[in-house]
């Protein structure tokens, strides 16, 4: 009884996981029979996938039931759960029941410990597809050497890391600039194989991944005129200007946190993130790295500089002068 359990944001990923499934198990010529995709949004199609995939295939190839939005191992209501439950044992070995959600699995229902018995069991499999945030650089450049290597890619580790400045954590993005860069390469005088060079990403490759973080690195790093910059590339792309003071306020808000019970002697990362609001203790290790040498004092400095911005945005001002004003005008000296 095949199950495939497929989650994640990384939308783009796995629906290449999709296709190659797809493209593996279902015979082109029996897919109008033997290929169904269902919305588990809909619980009547949620069962119904249940009951496909209890079904042998016609013809040549093997059945698969792709199920999008698995409401299974998500608020799984117990009549539903108990068909599963049910449907496991009588799942053909040639029928192949997909189950797709952006969640993670609730691991406390009944449902997915059920999924993931079998997945230890070798009769089930589980594949994660998240996205790295957007202040994991390593997050990001190993989103770009797995998507490449998936794609029979080769990259340059300058290419790698030009790549993950460019792109960030836009999956979609990332897999279609490398299928460019491929072609790219292949046109090459080293022909087909050729690998992708860092030269490449930054002719082909337009722009630099930009976000509010990206602004507080900057300020973190005594280099207001770059904030500027980045924050101007922000406005263009039509980002509201009081997200941008918001979100710079939340993580200068969590650096000063940090700084302040580190002085402390805290060293609990688990009670420092619960303090700052800090959902993912790992990144009170990144922020730790960030913020060394730093003194609360210059995070203190920097939420007064923002409230001069939310203040001349409030009264009506542009937001590039209102940004502009406040990093150059304010006391930057102290980063």
């Amino acid at each position: 009884m095949p199950i495939h359990l497929l989650w994640g944001d990384d939308e783009a990923a796995r629906q290449r996981a999709l296709d190659a499934l797809v493209d593996k198990l279902v015979d082109p010529a029996w897919s109008a029979i033997n290929l169904s995709r269902l919305d588990g949004s809909d619980l009547a199609q949620a069962a119904q996938a249940l009951s496909e995939a209890r079904t042998p295939p016609f013809g040549a190839g093997a059945r698969l039931v792709l199920l999008q939005r698995s409401p299974f191992c998500q608020q799984c209501p117990a009549e539903l759960g108990q068909q599963l439950e049910a449907s496991l044992a009588l799942i053909p070995p040639d029928c192949h029941l997909v189950l797709v959600q952006s969640a993670k699995p609730d691991g406390r229902l009944r449902t997915t410990k059920a999924l993931q018995a079998l997945v230890k069991s070798g009769q089930a499999s589980e594949r994660s597809f998240q996205l790295p945030a957007v202040w994991d650089g390593a997050g990001q450049l190993e989103l770009v050497q797995r998507t490449a290597s998936e794609m029979g890619l080769k990259l340059a580790p300058a290419a790698a890391e030009a790549l993950a400045e460019a792109i960030g954590s836009d999956s979609a993005r990332l897999a279609s600039e490398l299928e460019k860069l491929s072609l790219h390469a292949d046109r090459g005088s080293a022909g087909a194989g050729r690998p992708i060079t860092a030269e490449a990403v930054r002719a082909l490759v337009g722009g630099v991944s930009t976000s509010s973080l990206a602004v507080g690195d900057a300020l973190l790093a005594g280099r207001p005129a770059d904030a500027i910059a980045l924050v101007d590339a922000l406005l263009a792309a039509n980002e509201p200007a009081l997200r941008i003071v918001a979100a710079l306020s939340s993580q200068i808000r969590g650096w000063l946190w940090v700084a302040l019970l580190d002085q402390a002697g805290q060293q609990d990362v688990n009670a420092i993130a619960k303090a700052a609001g800090i959902g993912n203790p790992k990144r009170i290790y990144v922020m730790r790295k960030q913020i060394r040498g730093q003194r609360p004092a210059s995070f203190l400095r920097l939420l007064s500089q923002l409230l001069e911005v939310e203040a001349a945005l409030k009264r009506g001002g542009a937001a590039a002068d209102a940004f502009r004003d406040g990093f150059l005008l304010g006391d930057a000296g102290a980063w």
